[in-house]
């Protein structure tokens, strides 16, 4: 019975992994137009914006947790040095609250 457990999950692992493996194309290398349909189709999706970690850009704040914004990225693209690409979710900060 462990045996069948244990051959289920390497069979799984097989299928899942290559999926899992695929290099995230950077965003620099994509036109605009299309950057900004594979957030818009995605919704929410972790992409290379040119760091060293993914990051994660949703297409609107319905992406966030309830206490954070959306704030929109712009990031260069193959065809536009500022392309806005999506959203990002942040926690608003004490320098975000016109204290005045």
């Amino acid at each position: 019975m462990l045996s069948r457990i244990v051959l289920a999950l390497i069979v799984c692992a097989a299928v899942v992994a290559p999926a899992f493996s695929q290099p995230v194309q950077p965003i620099q290398r994509m036109a605009c137009a299309d950057a900004m349909a594979l957030v818009r189709k995605s919704g929410a999706i972790l992409l290379n914006a040119g760091g060293p970690a993914l990051e994660r850009f949703v297409k609107d704040r319905s992406f966030c947790e309830s206490s954070e914004i959306a704030e929109l990225r712009f990031l260069q693209t193959r065809d536009n040095p500022e392309c806005p690409v999506g959203y990002r979710c942040r926690e608003l900060g004490i320098n975000d609250w016109d204290w005045q």
